[in-house]
Parts: C-alpha cells; sequence; structure tokens
C-alpha cells in the first residue's frame, strides 16, 4: 500500500505481489537430498504427491488439465516397464524429439531411473543436423512427437542404423513400413512396476546436450547429474520460488536454459509447470494460464515491444505521450527502489499511470507476473526499460549450456538491466586475457563429447570454462561488452560488434532479420528480412505493391529503410553506419539454415547462400 503523500520503497515485487513468503511455501530440495536427476523426481513425488505438477491443454477434449506428482511417478513407472523390455543397458543414450509436454518428462525421468543418458533434439532442426547427433552420440532408441517428426527423419533413415527403436507418440499419418517404428500406444504397458531411480552418482554422466553452433558441427556438452541439480538449487536461490507458483513453458525443452530453470527449478521448488500449447497462442495462453514465473528469451519482449510500438502509432498523440510518461516515471521509480536514483514528485503519478497504462500491459501477461526470467541472448536496455518502467519484475540472466548453464542473474534488489547480474552463489568468474569472461564453478560441463582437444581448449587445466565472450566487473556485476571472435575489422581499421548493431537494428518493428557484413571492407551494409506485415504498411505508403520483386530494390525503399536503421544506431560510432543494405522475402529458420533451433543467426551460411547479392552491395568499390 502505498502513502498518499510519499510512496515508501515497496521494492522491484511490489507491482502484484500476488505470491508472498507468508501465505505460500518455500519447499526447495537440497542437492544431496537428491542426488540424481531421477532422485529429485522421486523425492518431489514423495514430498508432495498430490500437488498440481504439470498443466496441459488436451486437444481431445478442447479444455485444460492437470497431472499430480503421484499421477506423474505411475506413468514414469509405465515408460520404464517398456524402456526395460529394449536392449538398453546403463550408459546407453536415447534421444526425445518433442515439443514441450509432460510425455517430455515421462520419458527422460524413466530413462534416467533406468541410468539411460538423454539427448534432447530441437523438433525444428535439419534432418542432416539430427542425423549427426544421432550417430556422434551413437542414441540407440528415440521418441519422436508424429508425422512432422517421422517427415524430418524419413531422408536419413538409412544412415540411422544405430538407433535400433523409434517410438512415436502420436499417430503417424500413412503409417509406414519400418521395422523399427512402434506407436507408444502400443509400445506401452497399460501398467508399470516399481519405480526405479537409479544408481548413478552425482558425478555420472546424465545428458549430452549439442549446442547448436554459429558454425560447424554442434558439440555435444556432457552434464552430469550434479552439474545441473548444482545449477537449479543455486538458481532457486537467486530468487525466491514457492510452490504455488505457476511457470509458463514455451522455450523448448532442448534448450538448456528451459532444461534447468524451467523443468528442474520447479520441480526442485515443487512448483507446477503449465506447457504452453504454441508460440503463435502463447498471448492466449498466458491469459489463461496466469503464470507467475516466466522463462523466456529476449526475442519474446523483443517482439511485444514493437507490437505495442505499432499500435501506439495508430493511436492519438496524446496516448503516446502517456504511455511513455508512465515507461519514464515507472523507470525512475525502479531506479529509486534499487538506490540508483532520488525521489521525485512525479511518483505521486504512479497510481493513475499504473490503472490507465501498466496494468494493460500486464493483463497482456496474464496479470499475475511475479518474476520473468530473460536469458538465452543479451536483452536490450530499452526493452528492459519499457517493461521495467511497466512494473514488471524483469531480471537479466547469463549462461551457456557449458556451465550448466546459468552463470550470473540479477537479484530482484539489486538489478541492473545493463548487466547480466551478479555469479550465482557458488560460482566464481574472473577476466582473462583478451577480457575474456572465465568462469569455474560445480555447473562446468565434464567436456564435449567425443571432442577431447576441443574440450582443452574450452576448459583448461585449473577448471576455468573460457566463455568466448568479452566482459568487465563492476561492483560484482557482469557486464557482456562483445564476442572474441564475432567483430567485424572494416579495411580502414575500425572495429565493430555486429551482433549489437544487429540488436539494436531489430528493435524497429519493421526488422524481422538483420545481418550485418563488412569484413575488411570499406564499409557496412546488411542484409535485411522485414516482417510481413510492416513491409506491406510500408509499402503502401510509398505506393509501391509489396509483392513486385522490384519493390526489394527500389531506390525510395532502400532510403527509408536505411533512414529508420541509422535512426536505430545512433549511440554507435559514426562509422558503425550501414551504407547499403539489401531486403529480402526468405525467412532466416532452422530449416533453411540460416538460424539455430534456438534461433541465433547463422552467419555463414547466410553468407555463403547470398555471396552474390553481398557482392553487388560493394560493386565499384
Amino acid at each position: 500500500m502505498e502513502n498518499a503523500l510519499r510512496p515508501t520503497k515497496a521494492g522491484p515485487n511490489s507491482f502484484n505481489n500476488v505470491i508472498s513468503a507468508a501465505a505460500n511455501a518455500i519447499d526447495i530440495i537440497p542437492v544431496d537430498s537428491a542426488a540424481s536427476l531421477a532422485g529429485l523426481f522421486r523425492e518431489r513425488v514423495q514430498r508432495t504427491p498430490d500437488h498440481i505438477a504439470y498443466r496441459f491443454f488436451d486437444g481431445a477434449n478442447g479444455q485444460w488439465r492437470d497431472s499430480s506428482w503421484s499421477t506423474m511417478a505411475q506413468q514414469v513407472a509405465r515408460w520404464q516397464a517398456a524402456l526395460e523390455q529394449e536392449d538398453l543397458t546403463r550408459g546407453d543414450r536415447v534421444a526425445v524429439m518433442m515439443r514441450n509436454c509432460r510425455e517430455w518428462v515421462m520419458f527422460e525421468q524413466a530413462a534416467l531411473g533406468l541410468d539411460l543418458v538423454v539427448v534432447p533434439l530441437y523438433t525444428n532442426d535439419r534432418p542432416d543436423n539430427v542425423a549427426y547427433i544421432i550417430n556422434d552420440a551413437n542414441i540407440k532408441l528415440l521418441l519422436i512427437e508424429g508425422t512432422e517428426q517421422w517427415q524430418q527423419l524419413e531422408p536419413v533413415l538409412e544412415y540411422l542404423q544405430c538407433c535400433t527403436r523409434i517410438v512415436s507418440l502420436n499417430v503417424i499419418d500413412n503409417f509406414p513400413v519400418e521395422s523399427r517404428l512402434v506407436l507408444a500406444a502400443g509400445w506401452l504397458p497399460d501398467e508399470g512396476g516399481e519405480l526405479h531411480s537409479g544408481s548413478a552418482g552425482p558425478g555420472d554422466l546424465a545428458t549430452i546436450v549439442y549446442t547448436s553452433g554459429t558454425t560447424g558441427r554442434p558439440k555435444g556438452v556432457m552434464l552430469s547429474h550434479h552439474n545441473i541439480l548444482s545449477n537449479a538449487f543455486s538458481s532457486a536461490q537467486s530468487f525466491d520460488i514457492y510452490r504455488e507458483d505457476t511457470f509458463l513453458s514455451f522455450l523448448p525443452l532442448s534448450h538448456a536454459l528451459e532444461r534447468t530453470a524451467g523443468y528442474y527449478l520447479p520441480m526442485m521448488a515443487g512448483a507446477t509447470v503449465a506447457y504452453s500449447r504454441s508460440i503463435p497462442q502463447l498471448a492466449d495462453d498466458l491469459c489463461t494460464i496466469r503464470p507467475s514465473v516466466i522463462i523466456s528469451v529476449p526475442r519474446i519482449f523483443e517482439r511485444m515491444q514493437s507490437r505495442i510500438t505499432v499500435q501506439l502509432d495508430e493511436k492519438s498523440t496524446f496516448a503516446r505521450k502517456l504511455f511513455m510518461t508512465a515507461v519514464n516515471i515507472g523507470w525512475q521509480r525502479f531506479q529509486w527502489q534499487q538506490n540508483r536514483g532520488a525521489w521525485r514528485l512525479s511518483f505521486l503519478l504512479w497510481p493513475v499511470l499504473k490503472r490507465l497504462v501498466a496494468n494493460r500491459i500486464h493483463q497482456r501477461l496474464g496479470g499475475r507476473v511475479r518474476v520473468a526470467v530473460c536469458g538465452g541472448a543479451a536483452l536490450p536496455v530499452n526493452v528492459a526499460k519499457t517493461f521495467i518502467g511497466l512494473g514488471l519484475t524483469l531480471i537479466q540472466g547469463y549462461g551457456m549450456t557449458e556451465a550448466g548453464p546459468v552463470v550470473s542473474v540479477n537479484r530482484q534488489d539489486d538489478n541492473d538491466p545493463a548487466s547480466v547480474g551478479t555469479p550465482l552463489n557458488d560460482v566464481e568468474v574472473r577476466i582473462g586475457a583478451d577480457c575474456e569472461l572465465l568462469v569455474k564453478g560445480p555447473g562446468v560441463m565434464l567436456g564435449y563429447w567425443n571432442l577431447p582437444n576441443v574440450t582443452k581448449d574450452t576448459v583448461d587445466a585449473d577448471g576455468w570454462l573460457h566463455t568466448g565472450d568479452q566482459a568487465r566487473i563492476e561492483r560484482d556485476h557482469i557486464y557482456i561488452t562483445g564476442r572474441l571472435k564475432d567483430i567485424i575489422v572494416l579495411a580502414n581499421g575500425e572495429k565493430v560488434p555486429p551482433a549489437d548493431m544487429e540488436t539494436a537494428i531489430t528493435t524497429d518493428p519493421l526488422f524481422e532479420h538483420v545481418m550485418v557484413i563488412g569484413e575488411a571492407r570499406p564499409y557496412l551494409t546488411a542484409l535485411v528480412v522485414a516482417d510481413a506485415e510492416q513491409w506491406k504498411k510500408l509499402a503502401m505508403e510509398l505506393n509501391v505493391d509489396p509483392d513486385a520483386d522490384n519493390s526489394l530494390r527500389n531506390p525510395k525503399v532502400h532510403e527509408v529503410i536505411l533512414t529508420r536503421i541509422g535512426n536505430t544506431l545512433h549511440d554507435f560510432p559514426g562509422y558503425a553506419q550501414v551504407r547499403r543494405i539489401a531486403l529480402l522475402r526468405e525467412q532466416w529458420t532452422p530449416e533453411n539454415g540460416m538460424s539455430t533451433p534456438s534461433l541465433k543467426l547463422r552467419r555463414q551460411p547466410i553468407i555463403d547462400h547470398y555471396q552474390q547479392i553481398i557482392a553487388q552491395l560493394y560493386e565499384g568499390h
């Protein structure tokens, strides 16, 4: 409750305090009590058997349904009984290629309880990449979702001789003749036996997570049970998680951030996880599920901000000014709460601005979000400012699969959005040669699968993980300043960070994808993929046919786009400006090899694909 004259420092969580320590339970399972990931599941089942573990949408009945921890244990036992009928031995690798669902968890927990090693696969990865991973890890059994995944596998089936069993969760259209393929409905017994928790020790291999590298083949990161457990436990010490919390899961479980922070962390805390139906339905699911915790990547908030910007452009000048006033006063309020600014008389306007502006944005997230954790890529400060200014507790973290994956996170009472936070309690960091961030802690991987020499190059003899990211450390906060290898050196010797520029450019809702070019060139250019709706709107404003091929090369269009790009780069040095652009229609997706499954640009494949267009951008120079 705010004071009528001068508000007290209610703290960054005060916007929508739907869960409080006084009314709800903190029930974190310690690492030693769990011992292994399968042990963590068993301990959770024993502690809160009747609590809701998972919420999912039942398409057949068109409604949301719940599963308790005891129900999950019964189902895991069924999956274990089925796996025990296969020719599998301790340490064998099994893979899962499905979207997030209860069955993903059932399968993994069943496998871990039998001392098998689980390899997650992205559902939208390229067939050749999937084949490489299956063969590299010598996968014995693969669980797929259904028709879509089977169609991805068909072109490479002949190369998957190591995989002796393929189980499909759902019926496959025009069911093929393939001796290795079975449907889960017939493969699973009606009932399981006793739930097994395995004999794996903390240091034993639990999973191999293949990093979707932006260059070359993916590398298999080997993580032990203790790597993941310790990382989840330390993450749980960074902000309060209650049994009454609800997480909305929409990042793929094959992504290390979602698997640790959106799966094992809520299991450790006894919270409920609800599975979003899909990214296109995410907005509806947020309003239906009304989560209290969100684990996200920056792109989700960037797109949300872009939609807000587009909608504001269609409103009155007064509405736009009201929105910006709410953001600015909310941000100043946040800075004051963080002891980085003074109290202002304008803060007395916040209750009105909250009701007129901020509440509407919070309702888009369901109206109950207590904390939103953002990681996986850099969160633009202007995006953070918008949502934090509107009262959302948005905290950025940093990590990499090789670190378990979380390295650092901003605390709610010490939140600097320009940083990636302070290290987890049991993580050490320091700055090495060339300003490289080095990390040491219990989450650091066992190594890369089948790549001992690469492992030695990444984790040195003293146990320091070389991240490849450049950083500085101030007041214990880590500030990422660049990548050792992701620097463009222009022909005149000037250096620019392409990823930072691309992040800035895509804050404009017109731009869906951008890649800056310029290595050893006289100036910078960019390949630009426009958002379909925004492109049509711009083309109509310029009296250009958006569907005509020559519209992409229209000088008037290019002039406007270069101006808009320049506006997004106003904080960069004068030489870090884009001089020419190529406007493209083709989306950059994992399917066509232009991006990784975690939506990072694959720079070299893009350059190779558009080499003729890039050459034209430098003709005459």
